[in-house]
């Protein structure tokens, strides 16, 4: 739904001349909701990968990546159980959004 370009969504006008700049606004919507997906797609990568280090303790990783998941976990705890993981997803792109990368 979101793969093909906006313009092939415009129609015929002005015998056989198509206006594709009509459809910038398509394409930032359709932006706007790839970014959206990729933010969740991202949270979900992140749970996955400090599930996955968690589960490899006590063995450890980088000193930058310790961190990291340090403060990680402080919002989002390791899941010892089957839950609904909407919650935690949702807790994991806010701490994306404002986590500030300069490791």
């Amino acid at each position: 739904m979101y793969c093909y370009a906006a313009s092939s969504d415009s129609i015929v006008s002005s015998n056989g001349q198509e206006d594709h700049v009509s459809m910038g606004a398509n394409a930032a919507t359709k932006l706007y909701r790839i970014m959206d997906n990729l933010e969740h797609i991202l949270a979900i990568e992140l749970m996955n990968a400090a599930q996955g280090i968690d589960f490899r303790r006590p063995a450890k990783t980088s000193p930058v990546l310790e961190r990291f998941l340090h403060e990680y976990r402080k919002e989002v705890p390791f899941v010892k159980e089957d839950i609904v993981m909407y919650k935690e997803i949702h807790k994991t792109v806010a701490f994306l959004n404002r986590t500030k990368f300069d490791y």
